[in-house]
Protein backbone atom coordinates (compact mmCIF):
# COMPACT_ATOMS: atom_id res chain seq x y z
CA UNK A 1 0.00 0.00 0.00
CA UNK A 2 1.24 3.61 -0.64
CA UNK A 3 0.09 6.46 1.01
CA UNK A 4 0.46 10.81 0.49
CA UNK A 5 -1.33 13.59 1.83
CA UNK A 6 -2.34 16.63 0.50
CA UNK A 7 -2.37 19.78 2.54
CA UNK A 8 -5.15 22.46 1.76
CA UNK A 9 -6.59 25.90 3.14
CA UNK A 10 -10.76 26.02 3.27
CA UNK A 11 -11.80 29.62 3.04
CA UNK A 12 -15.31 30.29 4.87
CA UNK A 13 -17.71 31.73 2.06
CA UNK A 14 -18.51 34.46 5.18
CA UNK A 15 -16.40 34.62 8.65
CA UNK A 16 -17.82 32.25 10.73
CA UNK A 17 -17.69 33.79 14.18
CA UNK A 18 -17.54 31.98 17.66
CA UNK A 19 -16.70 32.81 21.48
CA UNK A 20 -12.83 32.49 20.56
CA UNK A 21 -13.36 34.69 17.54
CA UNK A 22 -13.58 34.52 14.07
CA UNK A 23 -12.61 32.37 11.29
CA UNK A 24 -11.84 32.76 7.56
CA UNK A 25 -10.03 30.13 6.80
CA UNK A 26 -9.16 26.88 8.23
CA UNK A 27 -6.64 24.00 7.34
CA UNK A 28 -7.37 20.67 6.24
CA UNK A 29 -4.80 17.63 5.17
CA UNK A 30 -5.88 14.40 3.17
CA UNK A 31 -4.61 11.34 3.48
CA UNK A 32 -4.58 9.07 0.33
CA UNK A 33 -4.34 5.42 0.28
CA UNK A 34 -3.88 2.85 -2.84
CA UNK A 35 -3.15 -0.43 -3.83
CA UNK A 36 -3.94 -1.83 -6.99
CA UNK A 37 -6.80 0.37 -8.91
CA UNK A 38 -8.32 0.84 -4.95
CA UNK A 39 -7.78 4.00 -3.04
CA UNK A 40 -9.04 5.52 0.61
CA UNK A 41 -9.22 8.90 1.23
CA UNK A 42 -9.30 10.61 5.00
CA UNK A 43 -9.61 14.00 6.47
CA UNK A 44 -7.33 15.42 9.20
CA UNK A 45 -9.22 18.64 10.34
CA UNK A 46 -7.57 21.31 12.30
CA UNK A 47 -9.50 24.01 13.81
CA UNK A 48 -6.92 27.12 14.46
CA UNK A 49 -6.71 27.33 18.35
CA UNK A 50 -8.67 24.84 19.43
CA UNK A 51 -7.00 21.41 17.87
CA UNK A 52 -4.93 19.72 20.05
CA UNK A 53 -3.15 19.48 16.74
CA UNK A 54 -2.70 22.96 15.77
CA UNK A 55 1.02 22.42 16.97
CA UNK A 56 4.63 23.51 14.59
CA UNK A 57 5.34 19.68 14.43
CA UNK A 58 1.73 18.59 13.04
CA UNK A 59 3.42 18.22 9.42
CA UNK A 60 6.56 16.53 10.58
CA UNK A 61 4.40 13.79 12.32
CA UNK A 62 1.96 13.62 9.47
CA UNK A 63 5.12 12.92 7.41
CA UNK A 64 6.67 10.35 9.52
CA UNK A 65 3.13 8.61 9.47
CA UNK A 66 3.24 8.63 5.76
CA UNK A 67 6.32 7.31 5.62
CA UNK A 68 5.95 4.40 8.11
CA UNK A 69 2.73 2.93 5.45
CA UNK A 70 4.97 3.32 2.59
CA UNK A 71 7.81 1.51 3.95
CA UNK A 72 5.11 -1.27 5.55
CA UNK A 73 6.12 -0.35 9.10
CA UNK A 74 4.39 0.11 12.34
CA UNK A 75 2.69 3.68 12.68
CA UNK A 76 4.53 6.17 14.79
CA UNK A 77 3.26 6.83 18.44
CA UNK A 78 -0.47 9.47 17.43
CA UNK A 79 -0.54 10.91 20.59
CA UNK A 80 -1.24 14.37 20.90
CA UNK A 81 -2.62 14.03 16.99
CA UNK A 82 -6.20 13.08 17.12
CA UNK A 83 -6.58 14.54 13.64
CA UNK A 84 -3.68 12.02 11.82
CA UNK A 85 -5.91 9.43 13.76
CA UNK A 86 -8.59 9.90 12.90
CA UNK A 87 -7.47 10.78 8.75
CA UNK A 88 -5.73 7.31 8.35
CA UNK A 89 -8.84 5.65 10.36
CA UNK A 90 -11.23 7.24 7.76
CA UNK A 91 -8.52 6.46 5.17
CA UNK A 92 -8.32 2.86 6.11
CA UNK A 93 -12.49 2.32 6.40
CA UNK A 94 -12.59 3.77 2.64
CA UNK A 95 -10.42 1.62 1.10
CA UNK A 96 -11.31 -1.92 2.98
CA UNK A 97 -14.57 -0.40 1.65
CA UNK A 98 -12.99 -1.28 -1.89
CA UNK A 99 -16.33 -3.92 -3.06
CA UNK A 100 -18.90 -1.42 -2.85
CA UNK A 101 -16.43 1.46 -4.80
CA UNK A 102 -17.78 0.96 -8.14
CA UNK A 103 -15.72 1.62 -11.34
CA UNK A 104 -15.05 4.77 -10.40
CA UNK A 105 -12.61 3.58 -7.87
CA UNK A 106 -13.36 6.05 -5.07
CA UNK A 107 -13.85 5.98 -1.26
CA UNK A 108 -17.61 5.86 0.27
CA UNK A 109 -19.82 5.51 -2.44
CA UNK A 110 -21.99 3.00 -0.81
CA UNK A 111 -25.44 4.35 0.15
CA UNK A 112 -25.89 5.37 3.47
CA UNK A 113 -29.51 6.13 5.46
CA UNK A 114 -30.41 10.26 5.77
CA UNK A 115 -28.67 11.20 8.82
CA UNK A 116 -31.11 13.82 10.30
CA UNK A 117 -28.62 17.07 11.18
CA UNK A 118 -29.04 20.40 13.21
CA UNK A 119 -28.52 23.68 11.76
CA UNK A 120 -25.68 26.36 12.73
CA UNK A 121 -26.44 29.79 13.65
CA UNK A 122 -22.62 31.42 13.66
CA UNK A 123 -22.39 34.36 15.91
CA UNK A 124 -22.78 37.69 14.69
CA UNK A 125 -25.40 40.97 15.88
CA UNK A 126 -29.10 40.12 16.23
CA UNK A 127 -29.99 40.92 12.72
CA UNK A 128 -27.33 38.30 11.00
CA UNK A 129 -28.20 35.50 13.63
CA UNK A 130 -31.99 36.32 12.90
CA UNK A 131 -31.71 36.07 9.23
CA UNK A 132 -29.67 32.64 9.58
CA UNK A 133 -32.36 31.21 11.63
CA UNK A 134 -35.04 32.00 9.00
CA UNK A 135 -32.93 30.68 6.08
CA UNK A 136 -31.94 26.87 8.64
CA UNK A 137 -35.56 27.31 9.30
CA UNK A 138 -37.11 27.72 5.40
CA UNK A 139 -34.45 24.60 4.38
CA UNK A 140 -36.38 22.70 6.75
CA UNK A 141 -34.34 22.05 9.45
CA UNK A 142 -36.00 20.59 12.73
CA UNK A 143 -33.09 21.55 15.06
CA UNK A 144 -31.25 24.85 15.27
CA UNK A 145 -28.01 25.20 17.26
CA UNK A 146 -27.03 28.64 18.13
CA UNK A 147 -23.35 29.88 19.09
CA UNK A 148 -23.76 31.78 22.29
CA UNK A 149 -21.32 34.27 24.34
CA UNK A 150 -19.84 36.77 22.25
CA UNK A 151 -22.46 39.32 21.42
CA UNK A 152 -24.82 40.72 24.82
CA UNK A 153 -26.70 37.85 26.45
CA UNK A 154 -29.81 40.50 25.93
CA UNK A 155 -29.68 39.80 21.79
CA UNK A 156 -29.03 36.25 22.47
CA UNK A 157 -32.49 35.81 24.59
CA UNK A 158 -34.40 37.60 22.27
CA UNK A 159 -32.92 35.36 19.78
CA UNK A 160 -34.50 32.55 21.16
CA UNK A 161 -37.79 34.29 22.52
CA UNK A 162 -37.89 35.07 18.76
CA UNK A 163 -37.87 31.49 17.74
CA UNK A 164 -40.35 30.30 19.97
CA UNK A 165 -43.12 33.59 18.93
CA UNK A 166 -42.55 32.87 15.50
CA UNK A 167 -42.53 29.13 15.53
CA UNK A 168 -43.89 27.65 18.28
CA UNK A 169 -42.13 24.70 19.64
CA UNK A 170 -41.89 22.84 16.72
CA UNK A 171 -38.21 24.15 16.34
CA UNK A 172 -36.02 22.24 19.05
CA UNK A 173 -33.27 25.04 19.96
CA UNK A 174 -29.75 23.83 20.99
CA UNK A 175 -27.43 25.98 22.32
CA UNK A 176 -23.44 26.00 22.25
CA UNK A 177 -21.64 28.51 24.88
CA UNK A 178 -18.19 26.94 23.92
CA UNK A 179 -16.98 27.21 27.62
CA UNK A 180 -17.75 31.30 27.78
CA UNK A 181 -19.61 31.77 30.76
CA UNK A 182 -18.51 31.16 34.99
CA UNK A 183 -20.41 29.23 37.13
CA UNK A 184 -22.12 32.37 38.69
CA UNK A 185 -23.18 33.80 34.81
CA UNK A 186 -24.03 29.89 33.53
CA UNK A 187 -26.72 29.57 36.70
CA UNK A 188 -27.85 33.03 35.73
CA UNK A 189 -28.36 32.89 32.08
CA UNK A 190 -29.61 28.77 32.22
CA UNK A 191 -32.48 30.12 34.63
CA UNK A 192 -33.59 33.32 31.50
CA UNK A 193 -33.06 30.60 28.79
CA UNK A 194 -35.19 28.04 30.50
CA UNK A 195 -38.30 29.77 30.08
CA UNK A 196 -37.94 28.96 26.19
CA UNK A 197 -38.00 25.05 26.15
CA UNK A 198 -34.39 24.27 25.27
CA UNK A 199 -32.76 20.99 23.78
CA UNK A 200 -29.67 21.58 25.78
CA UNK A 201 -26.52 23.62 26.21
CA UNK A 202 -23.42 22.53 25.14
CA UNK A 203 -20.15 23.25 27.44
CA UNK A 204 -22.06 26.10 29.19
CA UNK A 205 -18.73 26.49 31.99
CA UNK A 206 -14.82 26.45 31.09
CA UNK A 207 -13.14 23.26 31.10
CA UNK A 208 -10.90 21.33 34.03
CA UNK A 209 -13.31 21.96 36.79
CA UNK A 210 -15.63 18.49 36.82
CA UNK A 211 -16.49 19.58 40.54
CA UNK A 212 -18.23 22.94 39.01
CA UNK A 213 -20.13 21.17 35.85
CA UNK A 214 -21.31 18.74 38.14
CA UNK A 215 -22.66 21.34 40.38
CA UNK A 216 -24.12 23.09 37.22
CA UNK A 217 -25.98 19.95 36.20
CA UNK A 218 -27.72 19.13 39.48
CA UNK A 219 -29.04 22.51 39.26
CA UNK A 220 -29.25 23.34 35.45
CA UNK A 221 -33.11 23.84 34.53
CA UNK A 222 -31.77 23.18 31.24
CA UNK A 223 -29.95 19.76 29.82
CA UNK A 224 -26.04 19.67 29.52
CA UNK A 225 -24.28 18.22 27.16
CA UNK A 226 -20.24 18.65 27.43
CA UNK A 227 -18.26 19.09 24.54
CA UNK A 228 -14.78 20.67 25.22
CA UNK A 229 -14.51 18.77 28.18
CA UNK A 230 -15.14 15.14 26.07
CA UNK A 231 -11.80 16.74 24.52
CA UNK A 232 -9.73 16.10 27.76
CA UNK A 233 -11.42 13.31 28.76
CA UNK A 234 -10.12 11.90 25.92
CA UNK A 235 -6.51 11.68 27.31
CA UNK A 236 -7.74 9.47 30.11
CA UNK A 237 -7.81 5.57 30.12
CA UNK A 238 -11.57 3.66 29.53
CA UNK A 239 -11.27 3.48 33.56
CA UNK A 240 -10.65 7.25 34.17
CA UNK A 241 -13.29 7.82 31.48
CA UNK A 242 -16.41 6.07 32.78
CA UNK A 243 -15.19 7.54 36.40
CA UNK A 244 -15.36 11.13 35.04
CA UNK A 245 -18.58 10.86 32.97
CA UNK A 246 -19.85 8.87 36.14
CA UNK A 247 -19.06 12.10 38.60
CA UNK A 248 -20.54 14.98 36.58
CA UNK A 249 -23.33 12.64 34.51
CA UNK A 250 -24.20 14.99 32.22
CA UNK A 251 -27.41 14.54 30.03
CA UNK A 252 -25.37 14.49 26.93
CA UNK A 253 -21.80 14.37 25.28
CA UNK A 254 -20.29 15.66 21.60
CA UNK A 255 -18.27 13.47 20.01
CA UNK A 256 -15.92 15.08 17.37
CA UNK A 257 -13.41 12.41 16.08
CA UNK A 258 -10.67 14.42 15.26
CA UNK A 259 -10.53 16.30 18.00
CA UNK A 260 -10.96 13.00 20.83
CA UNK A 261 -8.88 10.71 18.91
CA UNK A 262 -10.65 8.79 16.07
CA UNK A 263 -13.32 6.44 15.79
CA UNK A 264 -11.67 4.35 18.34
CA UNK A 265 -12.12 7.06 20.76
CA UNK A 266 -15.41 7.65 19.84
CA UNK A 267 -16.59 3.95 20.24
CA UNK A 268 -15.28 3.87 23.91
CA UNK A 269 -16.98 7.22 24.54
CA UNK A 270 -19.98 5.81 23.11
CA UNK A 271 -19.63 2.26 25.77
CA UNK A 272 -19.25 4.46 28.28
CA UNK A 273 -22.01 6.91 27.66
CA UNK A 274 -24.54 3.84 27.16
CA UNK A 275 -23.82 2.32 30.10
CA UNK A 276 -24.75 5.36 32.16
CA UNK A 277 -27.33 6.12 29.67
CA UNK A 278 -26.24 9.20 28.90
CA UNK A 279 -27.31 9.99 25.03
CA UNK A 280 -24.58 11.60 22.78
CA UNK A 281 -24.53 12.86 19.26
CA UNK A 282 -21.77 13.37 16.60
CA UNK A 283 -20.39 16.77 15.45
CA UNK A 284 -17.96 17.59 12.56
CA UNK A 285 -14.25 19.72 13.36
CA UNK A 286 -15.09 21.84 10.40
CA UNK A 287 -14.27 18.78 7.95
CA UNK A 288 -14.47 19.64 4.38
CA UNK A 289 -17.28 17.37 2.17
CA UNK A 290 -14.82 14.45 2.58
CA UNK A 291 -14.63 14.50 6.47
CA UNK A 292 -18.66 14.69 6.77
CA UNK A 293 -19.37 12.16 4.38
CA UNK A 294 -16.35 9.70 6.17
CA UNK A 295 -18.90 10.77 9.67
CA UNK A 296 -21.88 10.29 8.30
CA UNK A 297 -21.02 6.79 6.46
CA UNK A 298 -19.84 5.97 9.93
CA UNK A 299 -23.14 6.46 11.89
CA UNK A 300 -25.36 4.43 9.25
CA UNK A 301 -24.86 1.66 11.58
CA UNK A 302 -26.56 3.66 14.33
CA UNK A 303 -30.21 3.60 14.68
CA UNK A 304 -29.97 7.71 14.79
CA UNK A 305 -32.77 9.97 16.43
CA UNK A 306 -30.95 12.93 17.52
CA UNK A 307 -29.58 15.40 15.16
CA UNK A 308 -25.83 14.90 14.15
CA UNK A 309 -23.96 18.23 13.98
CA UNK A 310 -23.16 17.41 10.34
CA UNK A 311 -24.19 20.33 8.64
CA UNK A 312 -21.09 22.39 7.65
CA UNK A 313 -20.44 21.15 4.28
CA UNK A 314 -21.82 24.32 2.96
CA UNK A 315 -19.53 26.57 4.51
CA UNK A 316 -16.09 26.83 2.12
CA UNK A 317 -15.94 28.63 -1.01
CA UNK A 318 -13.21 25.88 -2.39
CA UNK A 319 -15.02 22.49 -1.00
CA UNK A 320 -14.20 19.14 -2.22
CA UNK A 321 -17.13 17.53 -4.97
CA UNK A 322 -18.72 14.40 -2.95
CA UNK A 323 -21.43 12.29 -3.94
CA UNK A 324 -23.85 14.17 -0.73
CA UNK A 325 -25.61 16.77 0.14
CA UNK A 326 -27.89 18.27 2.71
CA UNK A 327 -31.77 17.91 2.38
CA UNK A 328 -34.98 18.96 4.66
CA UNK A 329 -32.74 18.52 7.88
CA UNK A 330 -30.79 15.46 6.70
CA UNK A 331 -27.58 14.73 5.28
CA UNK A 332 -27.64 11.83 2.49
CA UNK A 333 -26.06 10.50 -0.61
CA UNK A 334 -26.34 12.35 -3.50
CA UNK A 335 -27.26 9.72 -6.83
CA UNK A 336 -26.50 12.56 -9.20
CA UNK A 337 -22.98 13.52 -7.54
CA UNK A 338 -19.17 12.99 -8.40
CA UNK A 339 -16.36 12.44 -6.15
CA UNK A 340 -13.60 14.90 -7.44
CA UNK A 341 -10.69 13.46 -8.69
CA UNK A 342 -8.13 12.53 -6.26
CA UNK A 343 -5.36 13.93 -8.10
CA UNK A 344 -7.27 17.20 -8.00
CA UNK A 345 -7.48 17.43 -4.11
Amino acid sequence: MKARYTKRILKFKVPAGTSRGQLTSKTSYFIILKKGKYTGIGECSIIPNLSIDDRPDFEEKLQETIQAVNKGNTLPSLSGFPAIRTGIEMAHSSYLDKELLGVKGHAYTKAYKPVPINGLVWMGNYQYMKDQINHLISQKYKCIKIKIGSIDFESELALVKYIREKYSKRIKIRLDANGAFSYEEALDKIAQLSEFSIHSIEQPIKTRKPDDMRKLRRKSSIPIALDEDITIASKLSYEEKSLFLFFVKPRYIVLKPSLIGGFSQVNEWIEIADSLKVRWWMTSALESNVGLNALANWLAQFNIKLEQGLGTGSLFTNNIQVPIRTNNGFIEMDPKGEWQKLKTI
